[in-house]
């Protein structure tokens, strides 16, 4: 008897060790986010669709593959490194960036790669001529910027030293057309540090159709004035001037100019007298000898089209829109194969659709109509009248891809689930590949066809999936509530794992807020890893977008105008009080964070909204929008001149006597973009108000704050010990 019971122990002792062990969770660790490859996705790189549509090309290791997109057969290689050694070498370049001429006989290589500011990067360019397997250097003066065929493949334009050049393939003559480019005072074919930023485009030169000009920016800077960061290390540290036109301040004059090719003559296009204004999109027609220039107010709420005659460098005007509020720029803007239509998309209806028009500027059709934006315009295969787009029709929360006739009838949704997708098509729009997420679950990477239908999987990334049900992660879940004033607002949560709805839990809230933004999608999140391992120690994280982000109407998005900060405070805080009134939030344990704008909301909820919030970090934050640049804050906001209460009662410099709670601030010493200066001033203003706060700067680091071996880890150790030592009261070790 005592041999069963004892052997009846056993095996309940044993169910009971198994059962344990199952229900056992791993934990991530920073070093799993940021050090190992643990949860490092399975992607495609470099892919790129080749001109008969029924193959693409893309990077693996150290080839360039060529595939079939319907069977998914490998039908060959273009180049591997061990053919692209350069001429008395034994390193082969690596193979990052590259570029396919138009006749796919070359390719471009770009290496050494240089960053200068967000976009911009300068590198040592080869070129591959795949017929007879030959790898040259493109120039031998320094190293290039922007490098690009013309569409004969037979010569590269590129800029150097803030100048336009042009390498002749055939003969290897290579040809300056600009010669007084200038750091810091004149730039050819490319942009300044703000256009580079706001309008998001660094190359400033095309080509026109039939390769005989190339159209180009110039820009004087003479007169913007001068930013200095100090850059530490050396014995005296060196100071780094650039050009950065803060709100109100002097912009750089523009010149768009054309060069022939034949005649060796740069023509001037007429873009009018007033010099104070915005180019932020040139685009050449169907027509090599018409010119598209989009011209813009400072104030961005006007926007024409002009159509210049490159011979003569005269415009006229096809197409023109004014906003009450400020006019978003895209590169949406489509001319037809026909020459006679253009598509481009507006809010003029007050929601974001696509529309088409003549050339003469007249409105043929509305092609996209609805209480619901298009997030992205895809294309158009013109032989079958078929325009495809992305929209967050369904809700805010996905993207989805469409369908749509020329004649604006037969609108259809090609994808099937819900999420986010992000699509690129073949050439002849007969295929394409699909990468599909949503809140719970990473890239699945398809091929379809045009009709939607999917063909193949290229990733399913379900090793990564396996391994996240390791460490049982929580899932992501959205919800919606209603402020005290009537606004339907949207968020997630993600909550512990053994949650348990009569515990009080802390949370720490994630925002951003901008203008247009959206941090609650249905999609695969960049700092998942990160919020799953806060909600593992016991966490509640959320987000909640407030008034003023994107894809929910204009009316939703620009109600911000003129008083950035107002009203996005205001529902955050009304996030918290929704919070709190669920039952198992910790009133007196709500921390915020955010990153640039998201450190301005965080510091505006610490200050204005201190009530409620008892800790927050604010990463990079603009403390005063008269410390930033002038075209986006003057987009929102008008210039400090002509709305100084719009700038001033809504910054945090000005509420830091309101602070209660624990705060830290972090900020890199070489941030180009949201200068340290924002961060010095709101701690000259704690100081000044006797409130205690915490630092963090990072020496010579950027807006990203990434410069440096460990940095991005001593970040993000520095911020999870502060959340669990003031969330949960958890010392650090």
């Amino acid at each position: 008897m005592k041999k069963i019971i004892f052997s009846l122990l056993l095996i309940v002792v044993f169910q009971f060790s198994e059962l344990y062990a199952q229900s056992e969770t791993k934990q991530i660790t920073l070093n799993d986010i940021f050090r190992s490859r643990k949860f490092y996705p399975e992607y495609i790189s470099g892919i790129r669709s080749l001109n008969d549509g029924e193959h693409y090309c893309i990077l693996e290791k150290d080839s360039l593959n060529v595939y079939n997109y319907k069977k998914g057969e490998k039908t060959g290689t273009i180049v591997t490194s061990s053919q692209l050694i350069p001429e008395g070498d034994t390193i082969p370049i690596r193979m990052r960036r590259y570029q396919l001429s138009n006749d796919e006989k070359k390719i471009l290589f770009a290496t050494e790669t240089e960053s200068i500011y967000r976009y911009s990067r300068k590198s040592k360019y080869y070129i591959y001529d795949i017929e007879s397997g030959k790898l040259t250097q493109l120039s031998q003066g320094g190293k290039q910027r922007l490098a690009t065929f013309s569409p004969d493949g037979s010569k590269v334009a590129f800029v150097r030293d803030n100048n336009m050049l042009i390498k002749n393939l055939k003969n290897g003559n290579e040809q300056q057309i600009t010669t007084d480019g200038l750091y810091n005072n004149i730039i050819y074919g490319t942009t300044d540090w703000v256009y580079e930023e706001e309008f998001s485009f660094t190359k400033g030169f095309f080509w026109s159709h039939d390769g005989s000009k190339i159209a180009f920016y110039r820009f004087d800077e003479s007169n913007v004035k001068e930013y200095q960061m100090t850059m530490w290390g050396d014995l005296y540290p060196e100071h780094y001037k650039y050009k950065y036109p803060k709100a109100g301040e002097d912009n750089s004059i523009i010149k768009i100019l054309v060069y022939d090719l034949a005649t060796k003559q740069t023509t001037k296009m007429d873009i009018g007298e007033d010099t104070d204004i915005y180019i932020p999109r040139i685009k050449w027609t169907k027509n090599s000898k018409k010119l598209s220039i989009q011209w813009m107010n400072r104030l961005q709420n006007e926007l024409k089209i002009l159509l210049a005659d490159v011979t003569t460098g005269k415009t006229k005007i096809i197409y023109h829109e004014t906003n009450k509020y400020y006019i978003d720029i895209t590169d949406n803007l489509t001319f037809l194969e026909n020459n006679e239509h253009f598509i481009i998309t507006s809010e003029q209806d007050g929601y974001n659709h696509i529309y088409l028009y003549d050339m003469e500027g007249n409105l043929i059709k509305q092609l996209t109509k609805g209480e619901w934006d298009v997030t992205e315009f895809i294309g158009v295969d013109e032989k079958k009248g078929l325009v495809y787009f992305i929209s967050a029709e369904t809700t805010p929360l996905n993207r989805e891809l469409y369908v749509v006739k020329l004649n604006g009838s037969g609108k259809k949704k090609l994808s099937e689930k819900d999420g986010n997708n992000r699509v690129r098509f073949s050439k002849q729009f007969k295929y394409f590949i699909n990468t599909y997420t949503n809140a719970n679950t990473y890239a699945n990477i398809t091929v379809n066809s045009a009709k939607g239908d999917e063909l193949r999987v290229l990733k399913d990334n379900l090793k990564l999936k396996e391994t996240i049900e390791e460490y049982k992660f929580s899932p992501k879940e959205f919800f919606t509530f209603t402020t005290s004033e009537g606004v339907e607002l949207n968020g997630w949560m993600i909550k512990p794992s053994d949650f348990n709805l009569a515990k009080k839990y802390p949370v720490l809230m994630y925002v951003y807020g901008g203008p247009g933004s959206q941090t609650v999608r249905n999609s695969w999140g960049g700092g998942n890893l990160w919020y799953q391992m806060l909600a593992s120690k016991g966490i509640i994280i959320a987000s909640v977008d407030n008034r003023g982000t994107g894809s929910r109407g204009e009316e939703f998005k620009k109600m911000t105008y003129l008083q950035l900060g107002k009203y996005e405070t205001i529902d955050q805080i009304e996030a918290a009080k929704y919070l709190i009134s669920l039952g198992y939030v910790d009133p007196e344990r709500i921390g915020i964070w955010g990153w640039s704008y998201g450190g301005y909301m965080s510091a505006l909820c610490m200050t204005k909204g201190a009530d409620y919030f008892s800790t927050g970090i604010a990463v990079a934050p603009v403390t005063n929008w008269r410390y930033y640049d002038n075209i986006y804050t003057e987009r929102f906001m008008r210039t400090p001149q002509e709305n100084p209460d719009g700038y001033d009662d809504n910054s945090p410099i000005n509420h830091v006597e309101k602070l209660k709670g624990n705060f830290l601030i972090m900020h890199g010493t070489a941030d180009d973009n949201v200068h340290v200066q924002n961060s010095i001033e709101l701690v000259t203003a704690l100081v000044d108000a006797d409130k205690q706060f915490e630092m963090q700067f990072y020496p010579n680091s950027n807006h990203g704050i990434y410069t440096g071996r460990n940095t991005t880890m001593h970040l993000y150790t520095r911020l999870t010990d502060f959340i669990l030592e003031n969330l949960l009261n958890v010392e650090k070790e």
